[in-house]
């Protein structure tokens, strides 16, 4: 049978996708993480796989590893699937955001991003091995729990599981047009802190030095050194707990993204530089989680890209190949020169919004091309 043809079912799919949308598992819970990932060993177990959970650290929730079986695994390198299962969306957003299908649009957190590609990837393996298809490779699945905030947690047992596969899947969302990722830009990101002078507000105004308003400034300064090559951007900020006290201690975090490696390691150089003391006020930098660049022009992904092209023309569309911001797990394998291929998730958009939705025909497009993948890399 042809895998193309498999009777991937989108109803069928949301009914089942559904449970995963309504376990809400933002990075920062990880005990809301450890119960999605309950949910997905669950399934794969069902499916036939032998499940692995590897204890998480750091604060962060656990992974799972399934693997499926093959004859010649343990024989040959095989593919690595590769997703997350952390949200950016707290427990609650479910009251805001609730599972629900308008049309052709379904709604609901993480849906998008990405546990729709994930639930989509494990569909085409349950749909080949109905059909009775034995993919030429052993297939892997790994999910991990801490992407969304760069990995700090796992990237070492992504590398290391990566090594041994001859490819890597990810079923990022993909783009607007059904485009893949084949290479993505270097991001870093940063700690920083201004340390100044408590005081009572009210009565001592002028014997304070704040802590916030430094890191105002610093933060006008940072942004203001954004150009074509490397941006900078400050996303979170911490201070302050009593209106009239002057603030001691600001903490935020800051982001920084560039093309080429070289254009990141001069801006990671560049906002290092910015520490020291102003006006009574310390000013710290301390680097953070960093994803290395993975050219576009890797040979193994240009290879599995046009088995990826082939594919999506069977299917009746154009794929694009394109390099991209934004940055996922795919950095890691795709710079270690293991061919890898990103954003084979479903499409939609809102992701990391109020408004984050799928396209439901995405479901049995994305579907097919990952079953059409398994079988034919090799």
């Amino acid at each position: 049978m042809n895998p193309l043809e498999l009777p991937f079912d989108a109803d069928a799919m949301l009914a089942d996708l559904r449970p995963w949308i309504e376990c809400e598992s933002p990075t920062f819970d990880a005990a809301a993480v450890d119960r999605m990932m309950d949910l997905a060993a669950c399934d794969m177990a069902v499916m036939g796989a032998v499940i692995e959970r590897i204890p998480g650290r750091m604060g962060y929730g656990g992974s799972v590893r399934a693997r499926f079986p093959h004859p010649d695994r343990g024989r040959k390198p095989g593919i690595l699937i590769l997703g997350h299962m952390d949200t950016v969306h707290p427990v609650g957003t479910l009251d805001a955001l609730p599972f629900r299908r308008e049309g052709g649009i379904c709604y609901g957190p993480g849906i998008m991003d990405m546990k729709g590609g994930n639930f989509v990837s494990l569909e085409a393996i349950r749909k080949l091995a109905q059909a009775g298809l034995e993919t030429p490779l052993p297939v892997t699945v790994l999910f991990t729990p801490d992407e969304e905030v760069g990995t700090p947690s796992t990237r070492d047992l992504i590398e290391a599981e990566a090594a041994r596969h001859a490819y890597v899947l990810v079923p990022e969302p993909g783009h607007d047009d059904g485009g893949v990722t084949i290479g993505r830009y270097a991001i870093a990101r940063f700690n920083l802190r201004t340390a100044g002078q408590p005081s009572h507000a009210g009565a001592r105004l002028q014997d304070g030095r704040s802590a916030i308003a430094a890191m105002a400034h610093k933060i006008e300064e940072i942004e203001a050194m954004t150009g074509p090559d490397c941006t900078f951007s400050v996303g979170v900020i911490h201070a302050g707990q009593w209106v009239n006290c002057v603030s001691s201690v600001c903490d935020a975090e800051a982001l920084s993204m560039a093309k080429k490696q070289q254009d990141l390691d001069d801006g990671i150089a560049r906002m290092m530089a910015l520490q020291g003391d102003v006006n009574g006020v310390e000013f710290s930098v301390t680097r953070g989680v960093t994803r290395p660049v993975w050219r576009p022009d890797t040979p193994g992904t240009a290879r599995i890209f046009e088995v990826a092209k082939g594919i999506a023309g069977e299917l009746g569309f154009e794929l694009e190949g394109r390099s991209q911001g934004g940055g996922s797990d795919g950095n890691f394998t795709g710079a270690m020169g293991i061919p890898t291929l990103d954003s084979l998730g479903v499409r939609g958009a809102g992701l990391h919004t109020l408004t984050e939705h799928i396209r439901v025909d995405s479901l049995t497009e994305r579907a097919r091309l990952m079953a059409g993948l398994l079988m034919r890399l090799g």
